[in-house]
Parts: structure tokens; C-alpha cells; sequence
């Protein structure tokens, strides 16, 4: 069976910057309800996206500050 166009995976967390166990649980359990671009939108508010990268003309980054010193990065197709 091929997977439906209208099914939605659950996000996964990939940590470059070596969060802390306690971090990295806490980040996962609120970008794993994040499952679309419009989810982002709706929990952290547009105006929390600094910067949308083009990679190609199907493929943006949307960085969005998670504090001072790190981003959080949503690869959107």
C-alpha cells in the first residue's frame, strides 16, 4: 500500500549542537506536535520566524531563534 499524500509523520528532533538529555526532551515533545509549517505558524507565531533560506525552488529553511545563541530550523518541502 503507498502512503497517502495527506498523511503526516511526526517530526523528527536532529540535534547538532549537543542539547542536554533534559533539553533535548523538552524540545522534541513540542516540535513532535509541529507537523506542519502552518502548526509552527499557529503555536510560535509568525512573527517568530527571522529568516526563510531558499534551498530550491521546493525546499526553505524557516529559522526561527530558540535563544540567544541557537535556532531552531525547519527543513519545508
Amino acid at each position: 500500500m503507498s502512503p497517502s499524500l495527506n498523511t503526516v509523520h511526526a517530526v523528527p528532533l536532529i540535534d547538532y549542537v549537543g542539547l542536554s538529555d533534559a533539553e533535548r526532551s523538552k524540545l522534541a515533545a513540542q516540535v513532535e506536535s509541529e507537523r506542519t509549517l502552518a502548526a509552527v505558524l499557529t503555536r510560535r507565531g509568525a512573527d517568530a520566524v527571522t529568516e526563510i533560506i531558499t534551498q530550491d525552488e521546493f525546499t526553505h529553511d524557516v529559522l526561527i531563534p530558540l535563544d540567544a545563541r541557537r535556532w531552531l530550523v525547519y527543513d519545508t518541502t
